[in-house]
């Protein structure tokens, strides 16, 4: 799936009418599939995106699979969809496509013909390809875009210019229907590929916060995605369970075994840091949501740190627990609250 840029090198100022007979597609989209040359090409534009409040561009942090460029979809007006030049870098991988990516320069001088760079070949990043975001469309509403995760494949060229800056305070926003449209779109892309047990307990996690939400929404709370910007940094947390009345974070797991409850702890743990820092009427409440009772040493252990826990019970409903004094070892334990089970 690697299609060679026949010719072209990271770095290469390029106009459309050179790139296009090179690499396939044409027009003037900042998505163009390129069916007959199995690439898509991806046209960033920081001047366009600063109008809808947006800017694409290299994460400063390195994560352990390197470095990550972020990219916002097309569609001006309204939520953005999984379709289109969106859809063909979504299903870019299962298509058999490579993904080249521009980036705008400048013009020809003494015309109006855009000049690009060329930043290198490109995959979706393949633990998390997108984020769900608000922003603002070309009418000034408030809407959800798609910011796909991209990440280089060989060499490419990272100028400091196209790095995005750090946030200069921590922000939360959020969304009512952004996290319930990020699951739907996880769903949907993981029944078009052969599944494997990491695609199985994701499944799991997605349809215990389907319904956690269907449940919390039945008995009148305000369900949906928090959306974290932290403090010196490019890179965000999203949490698809939160609840903005009484100022509650939930992080769903797809198991109760140790790894999933120990992976959602470190992910609270890391936007209480930041979290603390914003104001709320409410004080900050971080819950694991469990699709069953995990063991008393993991029970134990979010206790320690101050984190609730929210399971599914036999019956099927959830059953909370709160951290209370014990007569154990541990400091602080949980007290089952309406649920079947013992502490």
């Amino acid at each position: 799936m690697t299609t060679a840029p026949s010719g072209f090198q990271p770095g290469d100022i390029l106009t459309r009418k050179q790139i296009h007979p090179v690499l396939g597609g044409s027009g003037f989209a900042g998505i163009c599939p390129a069916k007959e040359k199995r690439n898509v090409l991806i046209f960033s534009d920081s001047k366009a995106g600063q109008r809808f409040g947006y800017r694409d561009g290299w994460l400063a942090e390195d994560d352990d699979h390197g470095p990550v460029f972020t990219y916002t979809g097309t569609g001006q007006q309204g939520n953005q969809a999984f379709e289109g030049g969106n859809l063909s870098i979504l299903e870019h991988a299962r298509m058999g496509r490579t993904l080249h990516l521009f980036i705008a320069v400048g013009k020809v001088p003494g015309s109006a013909m855009r000049t690009h760079r060329y930043i290198g070949m490109f995959k979706l990043d393949e633990r998390k390809p997108f984020e769900i975001r608000e922003a603002k469309d070309e009418l000034g509403q408030d809407r959800d875009v798609i910011v796909f995760r991209l990440r280089p494949i060989g060499h490419y060229i990272r100028e400091a210019s196209d790095t995005l800056e750090p946030a200069p305070q921590s922000r939360m926003r959020f969304s009512r229907t952004a996290g319930r449209y990020t699951r739907a779109t996880r769903r949907q892309s993981r029944v078009r590929r052969p599944q494997t047990d990491v695609d199985q307990v994701a499944a799991a996690r997605d349809d215990l916060a389907d319904a956690f939400e269907e449940r919390e929404a039945a008995g009148g709370e305000t369900i949906g995605q928090l959306d974290l910007s932290m403090r010196n940094s490019t890179s965000r947390l999203m949490f698809d369970l939160y609840n903005p009345t009484n100022n509650t974070v939930y992080e769903p797991t797809g198991t109760a075994a140790s790894e999933s409850i120990t992976q959602a702890l470190a992910q609270l743990l890391r936007a209480r840091r930041y979290l603390n820092e914003i104001p709320h009427d409410q004080p900050l409440h971080l819950m694991v949501l469990a699709p069953t009772l995990p063991n008393v040493d993991l029970r134990d252990l979010l206790a320690e740190h101050g984190i609730g826990l929210v399971y599914r019970n036999d019956s099927g409903g959830f059953s909370e627990f709160e951290i209370g004094r014990s007569t154990s070892s541990t400091p602080h334990a949980f007290r089952c609250l309406n649920c079947p089970i013992p502490a």
